[in-house]
């Protein structure tokens, strides 16, 4: 079936509309970063730079690092964004732009996400790099799309929603259900090793999803301390971010491995933030990109 030029829109230089990137520059190891600026902090580990592109938020380049090409891009801030990067990525691998037909066999991508996030548990200090294993997505992003069901852990999401105390006078259907979604497991595996691992919060925004409240007060004044309290089979509660959910589900629907791993650099339960953590984040890029590369 032809996909129509409204629905998924190529530039007149045959790049996808957002990411300006071409088919032939897409490598099938992506890292992603939310920073523009981090595209620069990761590239300078590359050689044999093919292309490199800038458009609104997304600053792309594909290059080698010890001879495994990969392609580094930045997403922006949120599951908005991400859609857009996900639809995109896929639509680079697996439709083919000429006839905007979807290409019969299937294209695998390995999508990495590279960010910072809040730690949450107490015996998770700032300075950790904690791995995505499970992601929680309070955003409704995955219920636009079709079999929501199929890709996410319904068990856990109904557990989590037993958990939550819902305060009176708060009506539940304003508040956004909960999914979850489960991250690569070859990534998963591969990254155990280095980092902690559980379930990431992917909240739509930076306060109040997150449970940080300024002039304006809180629907779930106690929800950070629920999710502190979380546990499913072991499975607990480690940080916030936002856009591991949308990541994980995406990535299910569309047949990639995907992951996300984040180094805290702040913590709720101790009130406590590290403003110097670019050191930090380079320790965890160089971790990714010597994994990425076996």
């Amino acid at each position: 079936m032809r996909i129509a030029e409204s629905e998924l829109i190529i530039n007149s230089d045959g790049s996808v509309f957002h990411l300006h990137m071409l088919p032939q520059q897409l490598a099938d190891t992506v890292i992603i970063v939310g920073d523009r600026g981090r595209v620069d902090m990761i590239k300078k580990y590359f050689t044999d730079i093919e292309y490199e592109t800038s458009s609104r938020e997304f600053h792309s380049f594909t290059g080698k690092y010890n001879g495994k090409r990969m392609t580094v891009l930045s997403t922006g801030i949120g599951i908005g964004n991400i859609d857009i990067v996900m639809n995109e990525l896929d639509a680079l691998a697996n439709i083919d732009f000429n006839t905007r037909e979807i290409k019969p066999e299937h294209r695998t991508l390995t999508i990495m996400r590279i960010g910072t996030c809040g730690a949450i548990q107490p015996d998770v200090p700032i300075g950790s790099y904690i791995f995505s294993k499970y992601s929680l997505g309070t955003d409704g992003l995955i219920s636009w799309y079709a079999s929501r069901q199929e890709v996410t852990e319904l068990d856990m999401e109904k557990a989590l929603m037993e958990h939550i105390h819902i305060p009176e006078g708060v009506d539940p259907r304003y508040i956004g259900l909960p999914y979850i979604a489960k991250a690569s497991e070859k990534l998963t595996e591969l990254f155990k090793d280095c980092t902690v691992q559980g379930i990431t919060v992917a909240a739509p925004g930076f306060y109040g999803p997150q449970g940080r409240a300024l002039r304006i007060p809180l629907a779930l004044p106690n929800m950070v301390d629920e999710f502190e309290s979380f546990n499913y089979n072991g499975e607990r509660i480690m940080n916030f971010e936002m856009e591991s959910s949308a990541i994980a589900a995406m990535g299910r629907h569309l047949g990639h491995e995907c992951g996300t791993v984040c180094c805290a650099i702040a913590h709720r339960h101790h009130k406590a933030s590290n403003p110097d953590y670019k050191p930090m984040v380079e320790g965890l890029i160089k971790i990714v990109l010597d994994k990425l590369s076996l």
